[in-house]
C-alpha cells in the first residue's frame, strides 16, 4: 500500500489540476453558477447570416448555430428560450469571450491553433465542417482562381479566410490585390457594390449570401478549397465543467439522430429497452446529466425542444433557398464525419 501510494504522488505533484476536476466533476462551474444564477445563458452569435444566425423580420434570432445556443439553455436551465444573443462581428469575438461578456459563442468560428490557445477558449465538437472558397460573378467568365490574376478579392479583417487567402496568392506568384473590410456582412456589401472582382469566405457563408441576393444566378463559387475550416460552439477556459455540458450537448444531438429519436417522438422512447438510448435519456437509473452537474435527462429536454441534429440542419439549411446536401456532415453511419462518444 505504501508503494503505491508513493507511485501515485509524483502524478499528483505533476498533474494536479487532474485531479482537481476529477474531484469536481459533478458540481457546476463559475460559469455554469452565473447561468443558473441569471436564468439566461447569455450566447455571442451571428446577427448577419441568414440560415446561420441571422434576426428574423419579427426581431428573433434564427438558424443553424442559434440552434446550438438553444439546446445549451434546454441543457442547463430547461428552457431553450433562456438565452440572450450577444451580436459580434468577427473582430469582436475575442474580447468578448476573454472579456467574460457571454457565456459561449456559437458563431461560424473556425477551430484553431492559436484561437484554443490565445484566446482562452475550449472549442466543443465540430458542428459544421467547412472549408475556404471563392465567389465571384457568373458574367465574369472565371473559373479558378488564377483567372483572378491582375483583380482584386474581398475578405473579412482579421479572420483565418484572409490568412488563408493572403497565402493562396502568395503560393502561386499572382497578382491579387486581397481588399479588407471589418466584418462579413461589409465584406459581401463590398463585392456587391463592384469594389472587388471576387469575395471569399467559408463555403457555407458564400452560399447563404448568394442564395439570398438580389439575383442568385448572377454569383458562382469557384471549384476551389483553400482550407479546412472546422466550425462549432467554444466557451472560456475558465470552466471546463460549462464546456463539458456544451460538448456532451452536442454529442447528445448527434446521438438521438443516429437513434431516430426527434422532437416528435421523443417521449416514446422513454421507456426504450435500448440500452444506450436509456443512457442518452438519463432513464432508469442510468446516470447522465448527474456527471456534469444538472439535470440528469437533460437529453429529454434538448431534444423535445430543439430536436436532434439532422433536424436543426435540415429546418435551417437543408431548406430553400440554400438547399444544402448533408454531405461531410452526415452521421459517421452515413459516411459523415458526425461520431459522438458513448454515453455511459
Amino acid at each position: 500500500m505504501v508503494r503505491l501510494l508513493l507511485s501515485l504522488l509524483p502524478l499528483t505533484v505533476l498533474f494536479p489540476a487532474f485531479f482537481t476536476v476529477a474531484q469536481d466533476i459533478g458540481g457546476p462551474g463559475p460559469v455554469t453558477q452565473a447561468v443558473m444564477e441569471r436564468g439566461k445563458l447569455v450566447c455571442g452569435a451571428n446577427a448577419q447570416l441568414v440560415g446561420f444566425g441571422a434576426v428574423n423580420s419579427s426581431g428573433q434570432y434564427q438558424g443553424f448555430d442559434i440552434d446550438i445556443c438553444r439546446a445549451v439553455a434546454a441543457a442547463v436551465l430547461g428552457d431553450a428560450n433562456a438565452v440572450a444573443f450577444r451580436p459580434l462581428v468577427g473582430t469582436e469575438r475575442q474580447a468578448a469571450l476573454q472579456g467574460g461578456e457571454i457565456d459561449m459563442m456559437s458563431r461560424n468560428t473556425t477551430w484553431t491553433l492559436s484561437r484554443d490557445a490565445v484566446w482562452g477558449a475550449i472549442f466543443g465538437p465540430t458542428t459544421f465542417y467547412d472549408g475556404q472558397g471563392i465567389g465571384t460573378r457568373v458574367g465574369y467568365g472565371i473559373s479558378t482562381i488564377e483567372g483572378l490574376d491582375g483583380g482584386s478579392i474581398c475578405v473579412g479583417q482579421g479572420s483565418t479566410t484572409e490568412l488563408n487567402i493572403s497565402d493562396a496568392v502568395a503560393t502561386r506568384g499572382l497578382e491579387i490585390t486581397v481588399l479588407t473590410f471589418p466584418d462579413a456582412f461589409s465584406t459581401w456589401q463590398a463585392y456587391l457594390d463592384g469594389r472587388c472582382d471576387a469575395w471569399t469566405s467559408d463555403k457555407s457563408a458564400l452560399l447563404a449570401r448568394h442564395a439570398t441576393a438580389p439575383d442568385p444566378a448572377a454569383h458562382v463559387l469557384l471549384d476551389i478549397t483553400l482550407s479546412k475550416e472546422p466550425l462549432g460552439p467554444l466557451s472560456p477556459q475558465s470552466d471546463p465543467q460549462f464546456a463539458e455540458i456544451i460538448a456532451w450537448t452536442v454529442y447528445g444531438l448527434f446521438t438521438a439522430e443516429e437513434h431516430g429519436i426527434t422532437s416528435a417522438n421523443v417521449d416514446d422512447f422513454l421507456d426504450s429497452d435500448n440500452p444506450g438510448i436509456q443512457r442518452l435519456l438519463g432513464q432508469s437509473g442510468n446516470a447522465s446529466g448527474s456527471y456534469l452537474g444538472i439535470a440528469n435527462g437533460f437529453m429529454v429536454e434538448v431534444i423535445r425542444q430543439v430536436g436532434n441534429y439532422g433536424e436543426i440542419f435540415e429546418r435551417n439549411l437543408g431548406v430553400p433557398p440554400f438547399n444544402l446536401e448533408r454531405g461531410i456532415n452526415a452521421l459517421w453511419t452515413d459516411g459523415g464525419l458526425l461520431y459522438a462518444p458513448p454515453f455511459r
